[in-house]
């Protein structure tokens, strides 16, 4: 028994004159012919020599998505092969080249094996071949053939010669616009083509990026071309450039100063652009922001070049395990958990975090291990009790907590009363170890809370010293009766 077939055959990305004559042979002979679009020159040919065929353009019609098109496309062809089994030569021809940003190809690809159905595949010139003639693209350079419906940042490369297309109109050109302006400057030139090869409607624009979406002629042949440049500047928003950036200063020809530099000689320096950063966060500043991250960045940056120079890791490394963590630890976004609030959330991702730990083989000897040493003392300490909590370790009411409190204050009276330093010292480090234990059971962090109110009293004690100043005063010839009263104005503002 014969085996149903289907033959896909390329009419070129133009003009006629490009088909080859096993496609012309094939489409004079075929029994059934379907073509996806009539709005193809090629059609001029068909219709002069009266070859007989069926389009899908009502198709286009009738959905509101061109994925749903493609699939309605590929499954009228699978349902005329699988009725007509071995009976017919069922040709569909599509522009260009069948097997160049051809989603039906791909779809009939894909299901054509499980139906028991033979697909044969003919080539045909696709738009490529005359955006290489006429466009002067040598692709051996690097090149890069992108979708204007799907234009992810991270594959725009300056490096490579891009040609997006199917950009079908104004629309579509607004969208490749704000995508390319993500790696290039509002004003680089590019190229917007219509109908490359075909004699009298061929268009070649050159155009500053901003303007492309403002131009006239988008259609079925359209694309943007975007020249490959080796222009530095145009990767400083690519973390491969800012990692060639970092490795140059490291290198014998870089910085001397760079070049110095240890693991331990800058430690203290990612700590002092943590809390730049931080002071960005509370001051609620976007461009402080985007320069204090990017020291935090290069702290990064730096010390993962230091390993990558002995041969440990590199940055991709880090980029790489974070990634994977992230994944893991979110079962419920990436997996078949669920999780329906924030509770449920951390849930999955303590649980996640035991199961990677047993993964890796390791055990901690303490329920209180992983805790950084050198955190400040107030965030280490809510830390510790929120591990100790988790096993039980808790006081059951907020009123219990409380009276810890002031049983932790009377006895630092004690001990100031007591005139003895050592014991001052103690006291007052279980009073603030129990005014944190308050904070977790307010659900309020204590770091937050004690910034928020260091900035009050910056606000406060700073309008203090403006009113001196307006009278001309100094704080030597003031009395604290004065200052209180000052205080309280700045309280009521």
């Amino acid at each position: 028994m014969s085996t149903a077939q289907i033959t896909v055959v390329g009419l070129g990305s133009g003009h006629p004159d490009q088909l080859t004559l096993g496609i012309w042979r094939k489409l004079q002979s075929a029994t059934e012919l379907y073509i996806r679009t009539k709005d193809h020159p090629v059609m001029t040919l068909l219709d002069a020599e009266g070859v007989a065929y069926r389009s899908f353009d009502d198709i286009y019609e009738q959905h509101e998505s061109f994925p749903d098109v493609y699939e309605a496309i590929a499954g009228q062809l699978i349902a005329a092969a699988s009725n007509n089994n071995a009976a017919a030569n069922i040709v569909y021809a599509v522009p260009g080249h069948p097997m160049v940003a051809e989603r039906t190809v791909q779809l009939l690809r894909e299901r054509c094996h499980n139906q028991s159905i033979e697909l044969n595949i003919m080539g045909g010139e696709s738009f490529l071949d005359q955006a290489f003639v006429r466009l002067g693209i040598d692709p051996i350079e690097g090149f890069a053939l992108l979708d204007a419906s799907e234009l992810p940042i991270a594959l725009l490369q300056p490096q490579l010669h891009t040609i997006i297309g199917q950009v079908y109109d104004a629309y579509t050109a607004s969208d490749v616009k704000l995508a390319l302006m993500e790696r290039y400057p509002d004003d680089f030139e590019v190229y917007v083509c219509h109908a490359l090869g075909v004699a009298g409607d061929e268009q070649i624009v050159r155009a500053p990026l901003f303007e492309i979406d403002r131009l006239d002629g988008y259609g079925n042949l359209s694309l943007v071309y975007v020249p490959r440049s080796d222009n530095p500047d145009l990767r400083n928003r690519t973390l491969e450039r800012l990692h060639e950036i970092v490795a140059i200063l490291r290198s014998p020809d870089g910085c001397p100063w760079d070049q110095e530099q240890t693991h331990q000689s800058i430690r203290k320096n990612f700590i002092e652009e943590l809390y730049e950063a931080l002071e960005a966060l509370d001051n609620d500043d976007p461009d402080s922001m985007v320069e204090e991250f990017g020291d935090v960045l290069l702290q990064l940056m730096l010390h993962s070049q230091m390993e990558e120079e002995q041969g440990t890791f590199t940055i991709y490394d880090v980029v790489e395990a974070l990634s994977e963590k992230l994944v893991f630890r979110h079962p419920h976004v990436f997996g078949e958990q669920q999780a329906g609030n924030a509770e449920e959330a951390l849930g999955n991702w303590e649980e996640m975090k035991k199961e990677e730990h047993k993964r890796k083989g390791t055990k901690r000897q303490s329920q209180l291990d992983g805790i950084p040493p050198d955190l400040p003392a107030l965030m280490k300490a809510y830390k510790l009790q929120k591990k100790a909590a988790k096993v039980g370790f808790d006081w059951s009411e907020i009123d219990s907590v409380l009276a810890k409190i002031e049983e932790e204050l009377s006895e630092l009276r004690e001990a100031i009363a007591s005139k003895d330093p050592e014991e001052q010292a103690g006291e007052l480090g279980d009073l603030l170890f129990a005014v944190v234990n308050a904070s977790r059971f307010i659900k309020a962090d204590p770091e937050e809370a004690l910034t928020r109110t260091n900035r009050k009293f910056i606000d406060r004690f700073q309008y203090i010293e403006e009113q001196l100043g307006i009278k001309g005063k100094t704080f030597d010839q003031t009395d604290l009766l004065e200052m209180d009263r000052l205080w309280e104005e700045a309280k009521s503002r």
